[in-house]
């Protein structure tokens, strides 16, 4: 049922997506939001690292820190769903509780999408090299080899970045928004 107010009556969705560094969530949203906008949708991408930069940059990596930083994203997230835009989130999300948070604080409207990729895949595909930076000592820490990666419990959608397209991927994903009636179906095979 959607209610009055909530993301869904307005024509609002908040399509969380989360994975590992370098599995595809930037590629990916930018990609999808690209489609929608050019059917007209209004659509915004909110990058976590890009956020962080904004609106955190004193913010480190500890749990409580990322935590913070995901309540923070939601919230902007919901405020413009109730607002009538779609908004993609492309978030690293490491934590359950804060996936679970999220989805508490945007309600009618939410859907998690996993980009499952396996960390040796991701490791390869490391354009900014993240990773090898991680394995120097004294590197950063990367969420799924230094700092910790829970795997979703129940997202809505899993795509498996490691095999197919990044055309492939995003076409799933805008299957599932058409599924959940967030936006129109493509007519596009």
């Amino acid at each position: 049922m959607v209610t009055e107010g909530s993301p869904a009556a307005a024509g609002g969705f908040v399509a969380w997506i989360e994975g590992l560094p370098v599995s595809g969530k930037t590629t990916l949203s930018r990609a999808v939001a690209e489609r929608l906008r050019a059917t007209g949708h209004k659509v915004e991408i909110l990058d976590g690292d890009e956020v962080r930069r904004m609106f955190s940059p004193e913010l480190g990596y500890s749990r409580k820190d990322r935590e913070f930083h995901a309540r923070r994203v939601s919230y902007v997230a919901r405020i413009l769903a109730r607002n009538g835009v779609g908004v993609l989130v492309a978030m690293i999300t490491p934590y359950e509780t804060s996936r679970q948070a999220a989805r508490a604080t945007v309600g009618e409207g939410f859907t998690e999408i996993w980009l499952r990729c396996p960390i040796e895949v991701c490791r390869q595909r490391d354009t900014k090299g993240l990773y090898q930076s991680s394995a120097r000592s004294g590197g950063p820490r990367v969420t799924g080899v230094d700092d910790p990666f829970e795997e979703p419990l129940n997202p809505d959608l899993v795509v498996d970045t490691a095999n197919g397209t990044a055309a492939d991927a995003a076409r799933q994903i805008l299957n599932h928004l058409a599924d959940r009636k967030f936006i129109a179906p493509d007519p596009r095979p």
